[in-house]
């Protein structure tokens, strides 16, 4: 007998390529440290690993306690077909958080702490057990697939007997832990981007996984239909499209609300690179979706659902990373962007997602009713018409990602840009001088020439304070003590200030220009 090897396709070397790159991202990242396979910093400790394999990884789960309150606990039975696709959704997204956590963690082996060591105080510490009880909850909710697969009878009938209890223990964890991720920034008012930041955020964050779990349910049908070739219930999601749109409208009002009722309205207008984000996040995640799903005819054709669907999904993870990162980036002094490890272990997180889902619906009954697409008759089909053409719809995607690139492309001045435009704004705008008094802060610092040095130094507070949000602590703390000069004994050695531990700290080439390079920027004759 002659064994042939199938040739994989190309999804499958897509899959290869990015598994390995992320294995030898784990390697690095479990021998080297994250110093070794990050971008991450002192000053910037959280960034793509926590605000997207984290954050977004739990909202993006949000369709399996959404769909079960649906059917057992509203008992609205005709949702019932999409269950089980939603709730291995869930229980995979929640599995893999887990999985992405061991890499953000410093010290991974101590995952299991919050076991037994109790904080109730700490919001890390609550969602640490809700996600720990919610993923045991989700477990349980999956585990009938198997349990018929194998054909085991009596724990079958347990479970049955246990599912409505299960699901509102896990709707109450839901509600806990999506709300109290938007929780873990309420403590730094002074940090977070007034555009992101609010007394509301754990209030969005439920709202908002509400919206995205519906949009998730459907985003997953339409996949497992043309993956699949099972039948799409366009009735069904064309009434989860309808839930989208209510969730997004309160949404847009109470953001609305809250912008004008702390008077951060106006930061939406400002030419920066966080109210472009800002804006991309709220067309691209909210205002769009809830335009085309208010039209019929996009919300009963599977392909316009599929398109607004995934609208909600970049949208809501565009808010997830503007909160974890864009509205953090300022405040923290530092320029973050993440390594292609960190890129390369997301994806792969990503696609070993997608791999475990197409086994699980392989080998078990996920979908109980299996069947391929059948004739239909003529008014059914006419909802399955393309509302708009495929190669207009992807120039009008590709245009929306061009601009919204161009913009923030355009938009995102670097620090050595602005060091070299202003480097005496204080004597351009008076009202920075009135700044500088009513924030107590010293004059202008002249350092002691050194030799060989092609003029002196001066150190300007104006051309270093964020005047949206002054925040003295971002340089003010240890080891980096930079302007302790005037008492200095005349014994002590000279400070060599581009190393890190003074200028050089932000002035690297990176975060800011380069002490080393741009010599004429700080040294004036």
């Amino acid at each position: 007998m002659r064994w042939r090897l199938r040739r994989p396709g190309f999804w499958q070397l897509v899959f290869l390529v990015i598994l390995g790159a992320g294995l030898y991202s784990t390697v690095v990242r479990f021998t080297g440290g994250l110093g070794a396979s990050t971008a991450l910093s002192d000053a910037f400790p959280w960034g793509l690993w926590v605000g997207f394999d984290v954050l977004c990884g739990v909202a993006l789960a949000a369709g399996g306690f959404t769909i079960s309150a649906v059917v057992y606990i509203f008992n609205i039975e005709r949702f019932r077909p999409i269950i089980r696709p939603t709730i291995l959704t869930a229980f995979l997204g929640y599995l893999l958080v887990i999985v992405a956590l061991l890499f953000d963690l410093g010290r991974p082996y101590r995952i299991w702490h919050p076991l037994v060591m109790w904080n109730p105080h700490s919001v890390m510490f609550e969602v640490a057990w809700c996600v720990m009880l919610y993923t045991t909850v989700l477990a349980l909710e999956f585990s009938p697939m198997v349990f018929e697969r194998l054909r085991l009878q009596r724990p079958l009938r347990i479970l049955h007997a246990l599912t409505v209890p299960l699901v509102i223990l896990g709707v109450i964890l839901s509600t806990l832990h999506q709300s109290s991720l938007g929780s873990l920034y309420l403590i730094v008012p002074e940090k977070l981007h007034p555009l992101w930041y609010s007394p509301l955020l754990p209030v969005f964050f439920f709202i908002s996984a509400i919206a995205l779990g519906c949009a998730m349910t459907i985003f997953e049908s339409f996949l497992s239909y043309r993956a699949f070739r099972k039948r799409l219930e366009i009735d069904l999601l064309t009434d989860l499209g309808k839930v989208i749109v209510v969730a997004l409208a309160v949404y847009l009002v109470l953001k609305v609300q809250d912008l004008v009722g702390r008077g951060a309205l106006a930061h939406v207008l400002e030419p920066t690179y966080e109210a472009r984000m800002f804006l991309a996040e709220m067309m691209l995640g909210v205002i769009g979706p809830m335009l085309l799903l208010s039209v019929r005819r996009v919300r009963t054709d599977h392909f316009g659902l599929f398109v607004s669907a995934l609208l909600v999904v970049l949208g809501f993870i565009m808010n997830r990373l503007n909160v974890s990162i864009t509205g953090m980036e300022a405040s923290s002094g530092v320029s973050y962007f993440p390594s292609w490890t960190e890129l390369s272990v997301t994806f792969m997180i990503v696609a070993l997602g997608f791999a475990l889902f197409g086994l699980a619906v392989k080998y078990l009954p996920v979908f109980p009713e299996m069947e391929r697409e059948v004739a239909v008759p003529p008014a059914v089909a006419v909802l399955r018409r393309p509302w708009i053409g495929t190669t207009p719809l992807i120039l009008i995607l590709g245009g929306i990602v061009f601009f919204g690139a161009l913009g923030v492309a355009y938009s995102g001045l670097s620090y050595r840009e602005r060091a070299l435009a202003s480097p005496s704004r204080l004597e351009e705008e008076p009202n920075i001088a009135e700044g500088l008094e009513r924030l107590n802060i010293p004059p202008d610092v002249t350092f002691p020439q050194g030799e060989g040095s092609p003029g002196p130094v001066t150190f300007r507070h104006a051309s270093h304070i964020n005047w949206e949000r002054p925040d003295c602590t971002v340089c003010h703390r240890e080891p980096f003590h930079i302007l302790k000069v005037e008492g200095e004994a005349s014994s002590r050695p000279a400070r060599d200030w581009h190393d890190a531990r003074h200028c050089g700290r932000c002035h690297d080439g990176k975060t800011s220009f380069s002490a080393q390079e741009e010599c004429a920027v700080c040294h004036r004759p």
